[in-house]
């Protein structure tokens, strides 16, 4: 296959990013059609993509002629449900994370999958195409600071005095689903993919109380034990003063490493009366901007090629498991098992 034909559905912020992206940096893409039950974000689209045929629904959207694949940048509660509909529809499909709210859903869509291995099905975990998480995964490989036994990582986004995401709380999953969804699927690929055993969490509203109400918390904090001694930690902010934040720490017995200790925007560095320091990133697009290129880029390849892809969909479980498992911690008060 020469090009692949896309469907994008789901215009806002990040689907747009992924319809630009394959507009202008993805060889081998095209997008044909567009979908979203908005009207405005089909403007949106008529203006940007004027070649693509533009549907208010899903299935209108998997009718059209020549569609090839599917990325989807929807609601999370949506996710499962839609990825079948693409599969029975013979169409390969890209999802953004997670894979779904509860273990039943991920488990149907693993189903569904099986039974059509002439696609691809892939969930957007894009810290795993970051330059920088790739030279430290290499690194492990190659034993150079030995066998490592514990990962600290932490999601923190800029405080938006306006508290924009207190709305979408019902239906995100909470903190740990939203946020540390990247550094649970993180701490799994980099300890080696251990079967985790026990989590525990904890938490606090700092800033917005209203999340309160949904279960949820501006910041939570918990812990993973894996088999064979492993362990993680995740950290998860949403009132950050200086900017966005990933950061992750790989333990290991003859070294550490570290990705993202200062979220840096650029290398200039500020020498003034406040003393000597940088700008950082502000949002996760500006930090992982090359990131969601190459991840898509990978997706396009393996669709188009029939390569293999670098993640399966029980990666994708497993990072909901252990996420349903630590917002079950958070607001029962109790560890639970795995």
């Amino acid at each position: 296959m020469s090009t692949l034909n896309l469907g994008v559905a789901g215009l806002g912020r990040l689907g747009r990013r992924h319809a630009l992206n394959l507009r202008e940096r993805i060889v081998g893409a095209r997008v044909i059609a567009v979908c979203s039950p908005l009207p405005e974000e089909l403007d949106w689209a008529r203006r940007e993509l004027p070649d693509a045929a533009g549907h208010a629904a899903l299935d209108e959207l998997l009718a059209e002629p020549g569609l090839d694949a599917v990325l989807l940048a929807t609601p999370t509660a949506l996710h499962a449900e839609q990825i079948i509909a693409c599969l029975d529809a013979g169409k390969h499909v890209f999802c953004e994370k997670p894979l779904a709210l509860n273990l039943e859903d991920c488990l149907r869509v693993e189903r569904a999958a099986a039974r059509r291995p002439e696609l691809k099905a892939m969930v957007g975990f894009v810290r795993r195409f970051d330059p920088s998480y790739q030279d430290a995964a290499a690194k492990l490989a190659q034993g150079l600071v030995g066998r490592p036994y514990l990962v600290r990582s932490q999601t923190c986004d800029l405080n938006d005095d306006s508290g924009f995401f207190v709305q979408f709380a019902p239906a995100s999953g909470g903190i740990f689903m939203d946020c540390s969804i990247h550094d649970i699927d993180l701490a799994r690929w980099l300890l080696g993919a251990p079967r985790p055993l026990r989590v525990w969490a904890s938490g606090v509203n700092a800033v917005h109380g209203a999340l309160a109400q949904y279960g949820d918390v501006d910041n939570g904090v918990a812990m993973c034990e894996f088999e064979d001694g492993k362990l993680a930690c995740f950290y998860a902010s949403r009132t950050q003063a200086h900017g966005h934040e990933t950061l992750t720490e790989i333990f290991a017995t003859q070294g550490r490493l570290s990705v993202g200790a200062n979220p840096r925007a650029n290398r200039v560095e500020i020498s003034d009366r406040h003393g000597v320091r940088n700008e950082c990133v502000t949002d996760f697009y500006q930090r992982f901007a090359e990131a969601f290129t190459l991840e898509l880029q990978h997706f396009v390849d393996a669709a188009r090629l029939d390569r293999p892809l670098a993640l399966s969909l029980a990666d994708a479980r497993e990072a909901t498991r252990i996420g349903l498992a630590i917002t079950e911690a958070l607001r029962t008060r109790q560890a639970v098992e795995l």
